[in-house]
């Protein structure tokens, strides 16, 4: 698989895109006025606790105030030796919650992780269990456990790996007594997917390096303020350089020099192996442009996605969640109606996938496909998304297809959609995604007409509306204004407003 990373920067907006043979599998978009906060640390403050959720409010610094559970609460640092498939945010076994009451109090200072940003009406979710990642490791400061990420599947290279952290982080006995490790045996360790076949050496480096950082966040938490920021995430470049590049990565493009001397530097110190394939793109015609990736983006925004085959989804992002609906469309295969289903939800499987890491798609996910009479078929089907679903860097859980075709599915999600970062409700339809008709708005006006003479004193009354509005009223609606104007008595006149929306109006008293 050839894949490449294309990072454009401009003033203000910075994008990172990742194409994969050709095709653009997933952009990233960091604004400088509103750059995303998971992953930063902040001295915050409680200011309300909430028993009967479980979880209290705190403030961080940010417009909303911030959403902490009891369960995202350090309450002892659980020992581990990293035997069990560990995430790579290291999801450790904890004993039961007690009360939220127990756990903080109003007023109360603590030191906090933003592990999900604010999204739509709600405030940033955050964590007491800290983490802070390198190249390959993520250092955990409360858990004295070494895991290794689930997606090493290979259990020689687990042992290998779980071997060197250990050599690299318990004391080694030597002639002269117990040698001290380079890090407190207190901190504990992930080690990360990118981590697969790296050396010792490497993954000291990211040791010493994480044990620097902590020693920074260390001090910052005593002298810092409430609400005060402890830690910063790395800015969007390095960060996608950082979790994205790997062996099959083949080139880096940037389109800034200011940014492609950063990620030299950046790479040189912690992955000097990659540095020669990052390359400044100093090329006429916009580096997105060139690779087709602008129009992806504008494809990425509809509700529509065309299969090659003819058929097409529709994407119908809710609050509550997302529905992908799988319709053949001009597709009438070559056999018979199950096979064409089946060819077409095969297809379709492929693309949702893309899609939901396309778009930045979490939370419930429900795919619609085609109903399918073979149970064999429905089996493939399911196993086209899942093994579509194993490149995406989010964790995704899929469950069984239902009777009804349907697919239930969640993915994990930090930040806002592609589609929420990008735009904003239509202020034509208040967010609806439809507008009322023509005939609906005259009936309204109507309406509003008589209202407004039974209410007010007036000559005559003049409507401003938009230009099908009026035109249809003057047409097809003009009997209905001549019995109007009798019943009220009054002159209406009728106006077409160029900039109106179809839904705006205004009535007016002469």
């Amino acid at each position: 698989m050839s894949e490449e990373i294309l990072i454009n920067v401009t003033p203000r907006e910075t994008r990172v895109g990742v194409v994969e043979n050709g095709v653009l599998q997933e952009v990233h978009v960091e604004r400088a006025l509103k750059r995303g906060y998971v992953g930063n640390i902040y001295r915050g403050r409680v200011s309300r606790v909430m028993p009967g959720m479980q979880a209290a409010f705190v403030e961080v610094g940010l417009e909303r105030a911030a959403f902490l559970h009891a369960n995202d609460i350090v309450r002892s640092a659980p020992a581990g030796n990293g035997d069990g498939h560990e995430g790579e945010n290291g999801d450790i076994a904890a004993p039961p919650t007690p009360p939220i009451s127990e756990l903080v109090h109003e007023g109360q200072d603590i030191i906090v992780q933003v592990v999900k940003d604010p999204i739509s009406s709600k405030g940033a979710r955050l964590t007491t269990h800290l983490s802070i990642p390198s190249r390959h490791l993520v250092l955990l400061p409360y858990a004295k456990m070494i895991g290794v990420s689930v997606r090493i599947e290979d259990e020689a290279e687990r042992v290998r790996l779980k071997e060197i952290m250990q050599e690299l982080t318990v004391p080694q006995p030597t002639d002269s007594g117990p040698q001290p490790s380079a890090v407190s045996p207190q901190l504990g360790y992930i080690v990360r997917t990118n981590a697969e076949g790296a050396s010792r050496e490497a993954l000291a480096a990211d040791v010493a390096y994480l044990g620097r950082v902590w020693r920074v966040v260390q001090e910052n938490m005593r002298r810092a303020e409430p609400r005060a920021r402890i830690y910063e995430e790395l800015a969007l470049p390095l960060r996608a350089l950082r979790d994205l590049l790997r062996e099959d990565v083949e080139k880096v493009r940037v389109d800034s020099r200011e940014t492609y001397d950063k990620t030299i530097a950046f790479t040189h110190k912690f992955m000097p192996v990659l540095a020669e394939r990052i390359e400044l793109y100093s090329g006429e015609r916009p580096i997105f442009d060139l690779y087709g990736v602008e129009d992806e983006i504008q494809r990425a925004l509809k509700k529509e996605v065309p299969l090659k085959s003819g058929g097409y989804l529709i994407v119908d992002q809710t609050e509550a969640m997302t529905t992908i609906d799988v319709n053949t469309g001009a597709f009438l295969g070559h056999r018979n109606l199950e096979e064409t289903v089946y060819k077409t939800n095969l297809e379709a499987a492929q693309a949702a996938a893309r899609q939901l890491r396309l778009r930045n798609l979490g939370g419930i996910i429900i795919i619609d496909f085609i109903d399918m009479i073979d149970a064999e078929h429905k089996r493939q089907v399911l196993r086209m998304l899942e093994k579509s679903l194993a490149h995406d860097h989010a964790k995704t859980t899929v469950y069984e297809m239902s009777g009804l075709g349907l697919v239930e599915m969640t993915r994990k999600r930090t930040t806002e959609s592609l589609e929420r970062q990008l735009c904003e409700p239509c202020p034509a339809c208040d967010g609806r995604g439809s507008v009322k008709t023509a005939e609906t708005v005259t009936y309204e006006i109507f309406r509003e007409i008589t209202r407004a003479v039974r209410q007010f004193e007036a000559s005559s009354l003049l409507v401003l509306a938009a230009q099908k509005v009026v035109t249809r009223i003057l047409d097809e609606e003009s009997a209905s204004v001549a019995e109007l104007e009798e019943f009220t008595g009054k002159t209406i006149r009728f106006q077409a407003e160029e900039h109106y929306a179809q839904e705006q109006y205004d009535v007016v008293l002469l």
